[in-house]
């Protein structure tokens, strides 16, 4: 692949995390309180039908398990730790917890579908999550240890989802990717968020602009893009990219809500960059391994 079409692809890809930053604005000044799993439901499923009828392809064989396993992964597991952390902690905070995902992709990545583990890779991840703290942890941050749990295991979560969609590849389109997996993470959500939570109260208008952004924009239109990423440059090479969710997330609360922006901070903004580009750089290294290709049905 040439540098010129990985740099394309890297851009393009980056569109994603950068929207998906504004996730604790959008959920904290729009959403009612209190809702986490029917936010996450709300967010994945009536996005995913829409796509479907836009494809206009269901899942086949084997890739009906496969699609609801990644949609457990990327979106109804994922989408509930993040809402949970969001509505728990503040939203640096969450975005600190989750600032550790970039690491275990690497480090999956490794074990799943044999990518090396490159020690400028680490670094970079670690100075990304070094610099997401000097980002959004403040002296009056609070520490939910349920919001920060819930976090980590969203983290871990979306990490094997990104590695998987890479290791099993699924023959079709980016787009009809996200619309199984949308669709079937909404699917999962849908018993649990009715059972575990109170009826939600009729939307506001910004409840709906809310749950309208976070849907279309935050979930469809930005997975298809990451989804592709994944496709193209591989997750190792995506994963980083995620630091740029908390850096937006940041300089929304900065330019929207009036939030300060401290010199600690600052520091913060160049090390998230840093790390984004050592990361890229890391691993657009020469490759001698055979490329990834689809497993075969009964491969698992």
């Amino acid at each position: 692949m040439k540098i010129s079409s990985v740099g394309s692809d890297i851009a393009l890809t980056a569109v994603a995390p950068a929207i998906w930053g504004s996730t604790y604005l959008v959920t904290t000044e729009f959403l009612p309180p209190g809702y986490p799993l029917t936010a996450a439901m709300l967010r994945a499923l009536p996005a995913g039908l829409i796509l479907l009828l836009i494809v206009r392809q269901l899942p086949f064989g084997i890739w009906w398990r496969r699609s609801f396993i990644l949609g457990a992964l990327n979106f109804s597991f994922f989408w509930a730790m993040l809402f949970i952390s969001a509505y728990r902690l503040p939203g640096g905070v969450a975005a600190t917890v989750g600032a550790i995902q970039p690491l275990i992709v690497v480090l999956i990545a490794r074990s799943l579908i044999g990518t090396p583990v490159k020690p400028l890779a680490i670094i970079a991840a670690l100075i990304g999550m070094a610099g997401v703290g000097l980002l959004v942890l403040t002296p009056s941050a609070a520490l939910d240890p349920i919001g920060v749990i819930a976090g980590l295991a969203g983290a871990v979560s979306m990490a094997f989802g990104t590695v998987l969609t890479r290791r099993w590849a699924p023959p079709v389109s980016s787009l009809t990717v996200t619309a199984w997996q949308l669709t079937a993470g909404g699917l999962l959500l849908l018993p649990v968020a009715l059972l575990l939570e109170p009826t939600l109260p009729v939307p506001t208008l910004a409840n709906a602009l809310g749950m309208a952004w976070l849907g279309l924009i935050g979930a469809a239109f930005t997975s298809v893009l990451w989804f592709r990423g994944i496709a193209r440059i591989g997750p190792a090479i995506v994963a980083p990219l995620g630091f740029l969710s908390p850096l937006v997330a940041t300089l929304l609360g900065w330019s929207v809500l009036g939030q300060s922006l401290t010199p600690l901070q600052i520091i913060g903004v160049v090390m998230v960059l840093t790390s984004v580009w050592l990361g890229q750089r890391a691993q657009m290294a020469p490759r001698t391994a055979a490329p990834v290709t689809a497993m075969p049905a009964s491969g698992r």
